[in-house]
């Protein structure tokens, strides 16, 4: 069984573009929104979010979800220690990537129940399965299989992006890279890593 968001606390970790539209959306819900992010968003803090340190969104969060780059910072960043700050009973959503969750520590958070809910559209090792039709095969990923036998746990796979628009915008910023490439200026998006270690992801 589901539940309301409305009063429910949602911990977004990484307030990028994508963060601060989901930001845009949960405030729709009527959520506490509580943003965990080595660099502050202007536009997040306009939409009057309260950025907190890593442990405390944790401990303070009904909902996680993760829309963070992948660097040497943010690998596992829900690791076991990680899920044991979390509240009885959470929900972990990843749309960002998938090694931003050791995912054999939150089979045991799931086991236990610690874990209420998962959701994620990427996985560690989401090559091998997520870009080609396994239909007649069997799968050896055998944490991989785990996952799929949780009730609670939703996997999409990839397919939160399927949309024409998404494809078209996708191919689109892929040719004007290519052609930014060819002319020696730089890519649409950079990817920067900031200076300022936090030192929760150290």
């Amino acid at each position: 069984m589901g539940f309301n968001l409305y009063k429910k606390t949602v911990g977004i970790i990484g307030a990028g573009k994508i963060g601060t539209a989901l930001v845009k959306i949960l405030n729709g819900f009527g959520c506490k929104i509580l943003v965990f992010d080595p660099q502050q968003n202007d536009e997040c803090i306009k939409l009057g979010v309260n950025y907190t340190s890593l442990d405390k969104l944790l401990e303070n969060s009904d909902i996680v979800s993760l829309h963070c780059p992948l660097n040497d910072n943010t690998f596992h960043i829900i690791d076991s220690q990680a899920l044991k700050k979390m509240k009885q009973g959470a929900m972990l959503i990843n749309t960002g990537r998938g090694k931003l969750v050791d995912t054999k520590a939150v089979i045991v958070a799931l086991k236990s129940k610690k874990l209420g809910y998962l959701g994620i559209d990427v996985y560690e090792e989401e090559e091998s399965l997520f870009f080609e039709n396994h239909s007649y095969e069997i799968i050896n990923d055998d944490v991989f299989c785990r996952l799929q036998t949780f009730p609670n746990v939703l996997i999409t796979g990839h397919q939160g992006f399927f949309t024409e628009e998404a494809i078209h915008n996708i191919t689109s910023t892929t040719l004007e890279n290519i052609s930014n490439f060819e002319k020696n200026s730089g890519p649409i998006y950079w990817v920067t890593t900031s200076t300022h270690k936090s030192k929760i992801c150290e």
